[in-house]
């Protein structure tokens, strides 16, 4: 092995990387094998796994439900992305990205596919008129909220998780680049919170759900194992948030769904009826 630093040639060329995703990515979109994706009973289908991005959508449908909402049933698929079933080409069809959560709404003729958690969460809330305000100021200050952690989370996820726990090797000037973002942001939400009892107000919104399974993850201290590394438990104001928001009932619903690690209790692999928590009880 040479002693020289590694140096960038002219031209970058793809070779198959390490580390837990390095044998499944690749640098081209499209298909890598055929499969049609299955279709449940109810109109919305849901095609994810219990990523925090996978969370956003079922916190938000079990929160539409719980006020009864009855339109907002759905059947939540799993789709292992370890194993490349993203790269589908049903679910290529739905997100050309290759990305969980997909979407397709069946209720409207011709069925609505959406893609990018963000983007999911708009649509539902704007379809059902729930968690985003109806008055201007408020309304553009939730979506201010939910933009910042679409900008964001890649820095906790894809930065700062992938080089503190996914990565081959540990490498210092990563982790820490990474490690001052993800503080720096934690530092954002503190003040925020420190003003307001929900992210964008004194109102529960889509702002909540879909920062809370990235960063209250974090706070719980169940996410890289890296709640110490980070001081995640001086963030005083957040930490307040962290827990109200994990107390709420379709939070722990949403969470478990398409989870498939952890307590058995936590795990429902696919969601197809409300009674399948049920059986949850039991393990």
């Amino acid at each position: 092995m040479s002693d020289k630093p590694w140096q960038p040639p002219k031209v970058w060329t793809w070779e198959k990387q390490g580390g837990t995703w390095g044998s499944i990515n690749r640098p081209v979109a499209g298909p890598t094998h055929e499969r049609t994706l299955p279709v449940g009973k109810h109109p919305l289908q849901l095609y994810s796994m219990g990523t925090p991005n996978g969370q956003k959508v079922t916190i938000l449908l079990e929160e539409l439900l719980a006020l009864g909402e009855t339109g907002a049933e759905y059947d939540a698929h799993l789709i292992r992305i370890g194993e490349g079933d993203q790269f589908s080409s049903g679910f290529v069809e739905v997100n050309p990205n290759s990305k969980i959560p997909a979407l397709m709404d069946h209720s409207v003729n011709p069925p609505v596919r959406v893609f990018e958690s963000g983007a999911i969460l708009l649509y539902l809330a704007e379809k059902f008129g729930h968690f985003l305000p109806k008055d201007h100021a408020k309304r553009t200050e939730t979506l201010n909220w939910l933009f910042w952690l679409q900008g964001s989370a890649p820095y906790l996820g894809g930065g700062f998780g992938h080089f503190w726990h996914y990565a081959p090797e540990k490498i210092e000037y990563a982790i820490n680049r990474f490690a001052m973002e993800t503080k720096r942001q934690l530092d954002v939400l503190d003040r925020q919170l420190a003003d307001h009892r929900y992210i964008a107000g004194d109102e529960y919104t889509i702002a909540d759900i879909a920062i809370w399974p990235w960063y209250g993850a974090l706070g719980l201290g169940g996410m890289y194992d890296a709640a110490e590394f980070l001081d995640v438990a001086s963030y005083q104001h957040f930490q307040r948030w962290v827990r109200e928001v994990n107390d709420r009932p379709a939070v722990q619903r949403g969470r478990k769904v398409n989870r498939t690690w952890g307590d058995a209790s936590e795990q429902l692999p696919e969601r197809h009826d409300a009674s399948d928590f049920d059986a949850l009880s039991d393990k």
